[in-house]
């Protein structure tokens, strides 16, 4: 273990705090954590796993705030939960053997009509019409969990944006729906992390600090969502999604 100053201990956990207050309710926190870590030195492979370490971190804390809300539907996610897990596997198994790039200009395309959707609708998500799942939009959401994993895993912006649209498309208002995300989104995080480890490219000192700097943020991000409901999470949304489609756009041109 290497020594560390309390510099370096300062600004991983403030980094840690900024990203998860943000990542907690609509994800995007990977915005900030992970060009955090590339400028501790962190080679690109260890900056990954080391992010990923920390967002298991952050996704739990999320979790179990949503959860003793009452604000995750455990009805329909206790479903999805495996599925996500699963096709976060695939993704990261299938990411070691082809480049995720391609992805990038349909990630794009898809976050902006995200964007624009949730913009025109403006009373969307405001209530919940959820009444359970029927045949139809089990078969739909089973889908969309096992795909929205595999992208987790495979290339990952923009994944907490996708998960929300997915469950507001069910008829959960915004907080619900980041709630139920969260939950999914900590599926795929598990696969992602244990994957990363085994190929031993974690780095757990700076990883483990990150982290206590987001268990902070998660914790005091999602109690914020959930008690200011959904006139802080939509735009909240909106402005993340935003930001995404800005850094994926950057990418793409450069």
């Amino acid at each position: 273990m290497e020594n560390i100053s309390l510099e370096m201990v300062l600004f991983l956990l403030g980094a840690g705090f900024t990203a998860s207050f943000i990542d907690s309710v609509v994800g995007g926190g990977g915005l900030i954590s992970l060009p955090a870590l590339l400028l501790t030195g962190l080679p690109p492979n260890i900056a990954l796993g080391t992010n990923k370490l920390a967002s298991v971190m952050c996704t739990l804390t999320s979790t179990i705030s949503f959860l003793k809300s009452g604000k995750v539907n455990i009805g329909a996610v206790k479903y999805l939960f495996p599925l996500s897990f699963c096709g976060a596997v695939a993704g990261v198994y299938v990411v070691r053997h082809m480049p995720p790039q391609f992805l990038r200009p349909l990630v794009v395309v898809m976050l902006i009509v995200v964007a624009i959707y949730v913009l025109v609708k403006k009373d969307w998500g405001k209530e919940s019409t959820y009444r359970g799942l029927t045949k139809k939009t089990g078969l739909l959401s089973a889908l969309a969990a096992l795909l929205l994993g595999f992208y987790d895993g495979f290339f990952g912006p923009g994944t907490g944006s996708f998960l929300i649209f997915a469950f507001l498309l069910l008829g959960f208002d915004f907080v619900e729906a980041a709630g139920n995300a969260k939950v999914l989104n900590f599926a795929s995080n598990i696969a992602a992390i244990v994957t990363f480890m085994l190929l031993k490219a974690v780095n757990y000192q700076y990883g483990l600090i990150m982290g206590v700097g987001m268990i902070v943020g998660a914790l005091a991000g999602s109690r914020l969502a959930i008690r200011q409901g959904v006139a802080y999470v939509r735009p909240l949304f909106i402005s993340v999604t935003g930001l995404l489609i800005g850094k994926q756009l950057w990418d793409l041109i450069h």
